[in-house]
Formats: structure tokens, sequence, C-alpha cells
């Protein structure tokens, strides 16, 4: 079997970037597709089944990969996370039957919540093995499973809508999909860095698996919280404007996902990098690397705004219908928060590198309590720009409170960053 070799970090950007791009472009194609093919309310529809499980299933993650791919000193082996994530996602699972059962949905709409938990649950276990892939720096190798797994989501989605007209179907071929990348090629991934099968069978030693679980906890409700950030407007404008306004703004929204493309593949790259300079008091390279990414960031929503204000309509008309074009306003307000969001994220992965876990949950859960308060307060009164402000309102809070964390860590071990700056 060939050896898995580290790849350089130009290498490992280039392949995360087409990977992410290749597939955030899938994943928008399948809202295109519900648009084109359906109508507002299939979108809103689908949407809100992404909505219900993401919370859920961000937090039984426990952003195991992230830990992973971070774990310099090699503290748990692969089984110990495959253990763990066996016994989460099969949690999330029961979790989101209970949700889907009693939240008084309709039946088809709780049955696309059931058959989008179960896409995500197969994800998740793949999710695990990207944090072993990541942990080696061999991108390339996720970038190929999400471009297969992307234009197979797209392709299956769409067979099942144009067939049957209702996005029911289309989740089932999103099931089948994810499941089909997960056995066919993210295991065989595993075992081309593991080299032996019987690394990759999963661990369930009690004290471990607890101690682990203690140190993941924290970023398991961060990513919760992150998740019910960005999904809060999604329950209220559900709620008080009902699903077809809801896939007018989901369709919007997903357009952020161009410039987060660029941020995730950048942040999932330097990752394991920034984890080495701060894990051996490297802080100068750890903080230039950092704000070197916080300055992507801020040109890339820059650049997103000025493409809302200019192109806005034109762009809306050609990619959906001209009801979404309607919306020109708010797909500029979205832009800012989308701008605002990728500085905010690239400081998350500042924090997580520098193993600042615990910190992160009092921070997000004020950004998640202020963004509630803000759509609570807003959203029946301006709408779907309400939506957007309260958006703006919560980034703004996370990218101040996050920038304090960094600062702290950076400024923790002055005497180590002196000895640096003088060699």
């Amino acid at each position: 079997m060939q050896e898995s070799k580290a790849l350089t970090l130009r290498r490992n950007f280039s392949w995360t970037f087409i990977g992410n791009a290749v597939y955030a472009g899938c994943q928008w194609g399948m809202l295109v597709v519900l648009a084109k093919l359906g109508s507002p309310e299939m979108v809103g529809q689908f949407t809100l089944g992404l909505a219900v499980t993401a919370p859920v299933i961000m937090f039984t993650n426990l952003q195991l990969r992230t830990v992973q791919a971070t774990d310099a000193k090699k503290q748990y082996f692969f089984s110990d996370y495959l253990g763990l994530r066996l016994t989460s996602v099969a949690l999330a699972l029961l979790i989101i039957v209970v949700i889907s059962l009693s939240g008084g949905y309709r039946w088809e709409t709780s049955l696309v919540i059931l058959l989008i938990g179960l896409a995500k649950t197969f994800e998740s276990i793949s999710d695990v093995f990207y944090g072993l892939i990541q942990q080696h720096e061999r991108m390339d190798r996720i970038a190929v499973s999400l471009m297969i797994k992307g234009s197979l989501s797209l392709l299956l989605l769409g067979i099942g809508v144009y067939i049957s007209g209702s996005v029911l179907w289309g989740a089932v071929g999103l099931v089948f999909a994810w499941a089909i990348v997960l056995f066919s090629y993210d295991i065989g991934s595993g075992l081309l860095i593991l080299k032996q099968r019987s690394k990759l069978q999963p661990s369930w030693q009690l004290k471990t698996l607890t101690n682990l679980v203690w140190l993941c906890l924290p970023l398991g409700f961060v990513m919760m919280l992150i998740s019910l950030n960005t999904n809060i407007p999604r329950y209220f404008i559900e709620h008080y404007l009902g699903e077809r306004e809801l896939g007018i703004f989901a369709a919007l929204a997903y357009l952020m996902v161009a410039g987060g493309m660029v941020v995730s593949a950048l942040g999932q790259s330097a990752s394991p990098r920034l984890a080495k300079y701060y894990a051996v008091g490297n802080y100068i390279a750890f903080r230039t690397l950092l704000l070197k990414l916080v300055g992507i960031a801020a040109l890339l929503g820059g650049t997103g705004v000025l493409i809302a204000v200019i192109g806005g309509r034109h762009v809306l008309t050609f990619l959906y219908r001209p009801e979404y074009a309607e919306q020109t306003n708010l797909f500029t307000w979205l832009m800012v928060v989308a701008g605002i969001n990728y500085i905010s994220s690239f400081l998350g992965y500042g924090m997580t590198a520098a193993r600042y876990f615990r910190i992160q949950m009092p921070l997000f859960s004020t950004v998640v309590t202020i963004s509630a308060i803000a759509c609570l307060w807003l959203l029946p009164r301006m709408g779907l720009i309400g939506a957007a402000i309260a958006l703006i309102i919560a980034a703004i809070v996370q990218v101040v409170f996050s920038s304090v964390v960094i600062i702290h860590a950076l400024h923790k071990h002055p005497q180590s960053i002196k000895l640096i700056e003088n060699k």
C-alpha cells in the first residue's frame, strides 16, 4: 500500500480549497435544484430539516475532528476517537427522532428531518476519518472525498426531487450518497494512514472515553451554540413568517458560503500548524499566521459586500428566480454578516489551536443569547432584514470576545515571546 506522507501547507490549502469549493458548490446546487424544480416552500422545508438537526449533530460531534487534528502530543489513539464518535452519533439520532416526532411538524416535514438526521450520522462518521487524515496533513484525501460526496449528493437529490416532485425523496438520495462515500472511500483513506486494519477498530475503554469526553465537551457545547446562532433566525422566520420566507432567506444566506470556502480551506489547513506553533511556544509565528488569516477574511468580506451592492439583483435573478431578486437589500446585509463571520471563524481556529476550549462556552452562550434577543426584538418589526441585523449584532460581539481570548493567550507567557524575539 502506498505510504502516506504529509503535504506542504500550500498543497494542503490548494487541495482543501478545491474540495470545499466543489462540495459547497454542490450543496448550494441542491438549493438551486429545489428552487428551480420546486418552490420557496420546498427550500424552506429542506432548510428547516437542516436547522433542526444541525445543533444536535454539532453538539454530539464534540468537534472531535478538530481536537484530533490538533492533538500534536498524540494523547489519544484513532480507535478512541472512533469509539466515541459511534456512541455519539447513536445518541444524536435518538434525539433527532424525539424532536421530529414531538415538534408538531407536518408528517412530511418530520420525515425530512429524520432522513437528514440519518444522512448526517454517516457524515459524522466520515468526519472522524477526516480528523485522522488532517492530523497527518493529507488534505488531498479529504478533498477527493468531499468532491465525490458533493457530486453524488447533488445527483441523487436532484433525481429524487425530479421524479417525485417532493423534497422527501431528495432527502433519501442524500442518505444513500453519504453512506456510499463513507464505506467506499473514507474508511479506505483511514487504512492508508494507519496501515493496519486492527487500528481501525473502535475502542470503548470507559476511562479513556470519559477523559476524552471531558476534554471535548466544551467544544461540543460551543459548536452547538455556533449552530444555534446560525439557525436561531431560521426558527423565528419559520414561526413568524412561514416556510416560504424561510426558503428565500436560506437561499440568499447560502451565498455567504462562497467566501466561507476559502476560510474553511485556510482554517483547516493552518490549524495543525497553528497548534504546533503554540505547543512549542513559538507565539510570534502563531500571531503572524493568524493575522494573515484575519486579513484575508476582511478582504473576502469586503469583496462580497461590493458584489451585493453593485450586482445583487442580477446575481439573484440569474441564480434563482425573480422573486428572490426582490430581496437585494437583504442580500447586502447578509454579505456584511458573512465578512464579520469570516474574521470570527479564523479567531475560532486560533482559540482551538491554542487549546482554549472551556472559555468558548461562556463566549458563545453570550453570543447566542444576544442573537435570540435581537431576533425576538427585530424580526417581528423588520421582517427578514431584522433577522440579518440580528446576525450582524451577534457576529460583532463574537469577534470582540474572541479577540480578547486570543490576546490573553498570546500574553500568557510573555517571557517565551521575548526569548523567541531575541533569537
